[in-house]
């Protein structure tokens, strides 16, 4: 039996219809694996979508494709737990008490909360933004994961999370995992095809720059042929010099798996051209299969949701354990 020692969890926002090549490449792809080794759960985190007050028809929809695209990327719900995080309340109950353990200043110093109450301004800012990360720290330390695989950008929400875990273990007794982080492999930065120097985004300037896995591999190949590069003819990767070949090595040696130098030798007396085929060809290759596969689970939605429900069941079951621990150790009545 796998102990709780062995145990990862990652949740994705619904936040888009599709998701992109960056997200793919940047974090799923590496969830995979971890299947083999850990007791996994991935979850879709419908909860934290509504601080951006998403429309409610659509909010629901992209759950279910979030879900799909969890599933179609190789995640296999025989082996990891998958499940809606609304759908296990503990997680909003674990939420109350960590901010009841949170400084104010603490709070605000999460710099994902400045940098986007600074864009929307203060009457825009809502609570649901600021105790953001009170509530992923309630998703991960519920389940008692140890890894957690996040990015650079998540790092300092982790150590939130660590900081509540470790201060909560002692005021009443060890109760949670303390979790390390799981830094994810980088691939290299995945860039936006018609800004190279910028990163790959749903909120990028042009949609012709963002390859979403969930396009017609037609649309896909037209906007690599169209991808922005650089000066001369030799292909060669300098991100400073050259960031859109270099771009585009990067996304053929993320979907290959070949070493720089052996791609790059490879294209030696080629053109931009030839670049733009192959990287073409590797997108259409892995996306060709993955949009058919999350489009069928779409079209099996009974099916789609009985694995979210056994998989809410067996979160719920790990949850309840938790929530229970700590509601009679901060002194909670028991129900």
């Amino acid at each position: 039996m796998t102990s709780v020692s062995d145990r990862v969890l990652s949740l994705i926002q619904p936040t888009a219809d599709s998701l992109h090549l960056g997200n793919y490449l940047g974090a799923l792809r590496q969830w995979v694996p971890l299947q083999d080794s850990y007791d996994a759960f991935y979850g879709v985190a419908d909860l934290h979508a509504l601080t951006v007050e998403p429309d409610p028809v659509v909010l629901k929809e992209r759950t279910l494709r979030a879900a799909a695209q969890l599933i179609a990327a190789g995640i296999d719900p025989s082996r990891s737990t998958v499940f809606v995080q609304s759908h296990v309340v503990e997680h909003t109950q674990l939420s109350w008490v960590l901010s009841c353990m949170t400084g104010f200043g603490q709070a605000s110093r999460m710099t994902q909360f400045k940098d986007k109450s600074a864009k929307a301004g203060s009457d825009s800012t809502n609570v649901g933004l600021f105790s953001y990360p009170i509530l992923m720290a309630a998703d991960i330390l519920l389940y008692q994961a140890a890894q957690v695989p996040v990015g650079e950008d998540q790092r300092q929400h982790l150590e939130l999370t660590r900081d509540l875990a470790g201060r909560f273990n002692a005021r009443y007794g060890r109760t949670f995992v303390v979790p390390e982080p799981h830094i994810l492999k980088s691939v290299g930065k995945i860039q936006d095809l018609q800004e190279p120097t910028a990163k790959m985004s749903k909120s990028a300037a042009s949609p012709n720059g963002l390859i979403d896995l969930l396009d017609d591999p037609k649309i896909n190949v037209k906007k690599i042929k169209s991808a922005v590069t650089d000066s001369g003819r030799e292909i060669s990767f300098d991100e400073d010099a050259k960031p859109g070949v270099s771009n585009l090595l990067t996304i053929l040696a993320a979907l290959t798996d070949e070493p720089m130098d052996t791609l790059v030798a490879g294209f030696e007396g080629k053109g931009y051209g030839d670049l733009k085929g192959a990287v073409a060809d590797a997108v259409t290759a892995f996306a060709a299969p993955y949009r058919e596969r999350t489009l069928q689970l779409l079209d099996e939605r009974t099916e789609l949701e009985k694995i979210l429900a056994e998989g809410a069941a067996h979160a719920r079951e790990v949850a309840h354990s938790t929530i229970t621990d700590v509601y009679a150790k901060v002194g909670l009545l028991p129900a």
